[in-house]
């Protein structure tokens, strides 16, 4: 027997694809209307949603949520002022809907021609980021696609509140607030109706921890594009320049713990460990970073006053969302690469060197969604790669991969021209 809120949920589906055969339609005119109407109402309403995410956060720490969530849930006037900045910077960057991918005249005479086209309707189960509530709603829209989004509970005022306010931001441009949705309930029944309605939903995109991402990913009949957890590696290698090396190991570690594109491990080469890692653990005792590390990393942490302890196989495969960092050194460059190859979460992992051959190599041998040359981590990010925003950062291998902005919410269709052709 079909229950009250599956019911419910796939009604809400079916409005979601009706909203999607108009906005496929829609030209980049009218939708970029309706995206600034969205920025700004963002400003306009900053205290009515900071006051909804106020009760989010409150619930969060009562409850005792370890604060790199609380920090992920906070919504400040500046955090909002951002967001309303990137839906202005998706304003600006071209449409691909109608993009012709490749376009060519058959001998007979037939014209072929390979363009992007929208997905459709475009589900989202995230945890309690509500950024990721206007990132991909606004991606969407731009891109001609229907946000079907389901966020976690924990930030359920958070995201009430970013719905209606861009709900009626769309209404008062003329297009159809149907446009952006939330999934009906709070429960994993709720959750189930989504990603078991295939047929209604196109695609569905988990974004969180782990667990949701498996979760989502082995109970969907609903094609999933699956992000992935972020174990980043930053490899200081034996031609590193060091000052350069201190400046991405701190940033990659200690700039923001709460997100996926923070560096969790840390590989020196045996080389430059004297030089190096002295300078790095007074650097670490500052920013308060706790070391899990081998035999030289703990010399080293203790002399400085570091805390530190003996990593394990669940220190290499671990993403801390804190000021922790398994680190160790390695004799090579191969040493440190097929550590790599052992634990990496095919997120992100950068080299720090003056080498173009160690780097090439380095960009060569590993299989990750970004690879960065003397570069943080933490450039990893749909916004500054210029995507205006992202939905998710792909560790997958089909159809997007890393950061996924504008183009990745767009498949292609065949478009043939003839006169009057018919095949013998």
């Amino acid at each position: 027997m079909t229950s009250e809120i599956h019911t419910e949920v796939i009604a809400a589906a079916q409005r979601s694809r009706q909203a999607a055969a108009i906005l496929r339609t829609l030209p980049r005119a009218a939708k970029d209307v309706a995206l600034k109407a969205i920025a700004q109402a963002l400003r306009d309403e900053t205290a009515v949603i900071v006051a909804a995410n106020v009760r989010d956060v409150e619930a969060a720490r009562l409850a005792g949520t370890d604060e790199a969530i609380v920090d992920r849930l906070t919504l400040t006037p500046e955090r909002l002022d951002a967001i309303a900045q990137s839906v202005d910077d998706i304003v600006n960057l071209a449409d691909p809907v109608g993009e012709v991918v490749r376009g060519y005249t058959l001998p007979n005479g037939l014209e072929v021609r390979q363009v992007r086209v929208p997905l459709g309707v475009v589900a989202m189960v995230y945890e309690a980021r509500p950024n990721v509530t206007v990132d991909a709603a606004t991606l969407c829209l731009k891109s001609g696609n229907a946000a079907f989004l389901r966020g976690s509970t924990s930030a359920k005022h958070s995201n009430s509140a970013l719905v209606a306010v861009m709900q009626s931001a769309l209404e008062a441009s003329g297009v159809l607030a149907d446009a952006i949705m939330m999934v009906p309930g709070d429960t994993h029944e709720a959750v189930n109706a989504v990603m078991t309605a295939r047929g209604l939903v196109d695609v569905i995109i988990p974004r969180g921890g782990a667990g949701l991402i498996k979760s989502v990913v082995s109970g969907s009949t609903v094609p999933v594009i699956e992000t992935g957890v972020g174990n980043c590696h930053v490899y200081v290698d034996r031609d590193a320049d060091l000052e350069k090396a201190l400046a991405i190991v701190l940033n990659s570690k200690t700039q923001r713990v709460s997100v996926c594109n923070a560096a969790e491990s840390l590989l020196v080469h045996a080389d430059v460990a004297e030089d190096f890692i002295p300078r790095l653990m007074s650097a670490f005792k500052v920013a308060q970073v706790r070391v899990h590390g081998d035999t030289v990393m703990n010399k080293y942490a203790q002399i400085a006053g570091v805390q530190c302890e003996v990593a394990t196989d669940e220190d290499w495969e671990a993403e801390y969302y804190s000021l922790d960092i398994a680190a160790r050194t390695v004799e090579s460059f191969e040493e440190a690469v097929a550590h790599i190859h052992r634990w990496s979460t095919g997120h992100t992992e950068a080299i720090v060197t003056e080498s173009t051959t160690t780097a090439r190599n380095f960009v060569a041998a590993i299989d990750s969604a970004a690879v960065m040359v003397n570069a943080s981590t933490r450039f990893t990010d749909g916004g500054e790669f210029g995507f205006g925003a992202e939905i998710g950062i792909s560790t997958q291998k089909l159809h997007a991969r890393g950061p996924m902005g504008l183009v990745e919410l767009t498949s292609t269709k065949y478009v043939v021209s003839g006169d009057g052709h018919i095949r013998s």
